[in-house]
């Protein structure tokens, strides 16, 4: 499991090599125009290679502590290997837009996907929620934030930190959570906005920022030791966090991919999926 995107570093070398033996002997030319054309050739063939078993997973921010147990177990099981980024959604899907190289997304939310859908750049057979999620309102002081969330009401802090709501499902509904309580408005000064839950997460664990609405699945990753205090906050007050994957066109011939969905419908992933504070509405689908 590696946390980078797909490159060409290992053809480029593979040709580098051949041009240093190349240089250091006879008939230079002769055996350069060789070398180029085994060079083409294995670049050529690096998409084709790294797509049988590599994956490019382009993972919302929230469910990147459970991916990467996730990823440890698919991998020893299967044999694939998967190269994870880790961001907020609505970045990934601009990128998508724009060609980046992902096989599947696990987005933030069920709209991004239904659009790649929609635009022709995802299979809409594969789409399918993996994980619903929960808003969290975090502080690294274990006696600010009290269990009905009141500590927004009196406004005894400076900074409050939330996703950007144009990018992050979770920013979207730390805004929703706010207006429904009648308290944007009046704590809108104080917002410091995150890319990315991730992002955000970092603003609250720093301190940067007094506290935040980050996901539950952040604050479960701390373990029943960690200090701090949060409130859940009830599910009435935003729209239900629901996430949806989807298989991307460039891996429709991928049985990597669609092995990957299978497996995070299985025991293994959905009990990790739970453990980390997350709903989930379906029972396991073992691959």
């Amino acid at each position: 499991m590696k946390y980078v995107i797909p490159g060409w570093n290992n053809a480029y070398n593979i040709v580098i090599r051949f041009a240093i033996h190349f240089w250091n002997s006879e008939d230079f030319m002769k055996k350069l125009l060789s070398m180029l054309t085994i060079g083409a050739s294995l670049v050529a063939l690096v998409p084709q290679a790294a797509s049988a078993d590599t994956l490019a997973v382009a993972v919302a921010a929230n469910f990147s502590a459970p991916m990467q147990k996730i990823a440890t177990g698919f991998e020893a099981a299967t044999g694939h290997t998967l190269q994870i980024a880790v961001g907020s959604t609505g970045r990934f899907y601009a990128q998508i837009q724009h060609g980046a190289p992902f096989d599947v997304l696990l987005a933030a939310d069920t709209t991004t996907p239904e659009k790649l859908v929609n635009e022709g750049l995802a299979l809409a057979e594969s789409r399918r929620t993996y994980a619903i999620g929960t808003l969290v309102l975090y502080s690294q002081n274990p006696g600010l934030v009290d269990s009905q969330g009141n500590i927004l009401k009196n406004g005894n802090f400076s900074k409050i930190a939330l996703a950007d709501p144009k990018l992050a499902p979770y920013g979207k509904a730390a805004l929703q959570t706010l207006e429904a309580l009648g308290l944007a408005k009046t704590l809108e000064p104080k917002f410091v906005y995150g890319e990315s839950i991730g992002q955000t997460w970092q603003f609250v664990v720093t301190e940067n920022a007094t506290l935040g609405f980050v996901a539950g699945s952040q604050v479960a990753s701390l373990g029943k030791e960690a200090a701090g205090s949060h409130w859940v906050v009830p599910q009435h007050l935003y729209a239900p966090l629901r996430q949806d994957m989807v298989i991307l066109n460039r891996a429709k011939d991928n049985q990597a991919a669609r092995a990957l969905v299978k497996w995070l419908h299985g025991t293994e992933a959905l009990g990790i999926i739970k453990s980390f504070g997350y709903g989930i509405d379906t029972a396991p689908v073992d691959p």
